[in-house]
């Protein structure tokens, strides 16, 4: 899972428009891998050789680029995701109001609905309810669902590699801990329906019932 961003010309108004939607959602690219979508610039337009810099500047952690068969010079910034899956343009909705923070972790008294994203970089995010299709939890420690996990979970988000998943009903869209992905197409269809818990063994997400 990735984000798109799609540079348009001039890139210097772009970049500007960038910066006033990072003020309004200060975080939102924290921790969360991006790939650069050139499709709607030409190889010589103005600012494109210092573009990549101008974005990891930012925060962004550039993996990749699209539609860059006509810019040689984008090839070294492609740093792929392995095990990951399609992505588009997505806006982060707001956290449920039902939650309760201490200093290393995030407690969630409800379910985490369609199109939510929930991100909780500094420990662990329980959630008592179940998190929908289309939902996103990210944590930088460990994630518990006392419910169903219908979306995506991510663990271990800022460099964690011991952190785990733990659910009570698995029917996850995308499972990852410290980077590594694991999407619902290579899931074990017998792990579906059933308590689990997640976690990585030498770069490889283990998935194992509870119970």
């Amino acid at each position: 899972m990735a984000f798109v961003v799609a540079p348009e010309p001039p890139l210097a108004r772009w970049l500007a428009e960038l910066d006033v939607q990072m003020l309004r959602s200060p975080g939102f690219f924290e921790a969360r891998p991006v790939v650069i979508d050139f499709g709607a610039l030409a190889p010589g337009e103005l600012g494109i050789g210092e573009l990549i810099g101008a974005l990891e500047a930012r925060g962004l952690s550039v993996i990749d680029v699209e539609n860059a068969d006509q810019l040689p010079s984008a090839a070294p910034w492609r740093r792929r995701l392995v095990g990951g899956r399609e992505s588009g343009e997505v806006e982060l909705a707001a956290e449920p109001k039902a939650a309760t923070a201490e200093d290393n972790a995030l407690i969630i008294a409800e379910n985490v609905r369609s199109g939510q994203s929930v991100a909780f970089l500094k420990g662990d995010v329980t959630v008592v309810g179940s998190v929908s299709s289309g939902a996103e939890v990210l944590a930088g420690g460990s994630i518990h669902i006392y419910g169903t996990l219908r979306g995506r979970a991510l663990a271990g988000a800022v460099g964690n590699s011991g952190a785990r998943i733990f659910c009570r009903r698995f029917e996850a869209e995308l499972v990852s801990i410290d980077g590594f992905y694991q999407t619902a197409d290579t899931m074990d269809p017998a792990l579906r329906g059933g308590a689990v818990e997640i976690r990585l063994v030498d770069e490889t997400i283990v998935i194992s019932k509870l119970g």
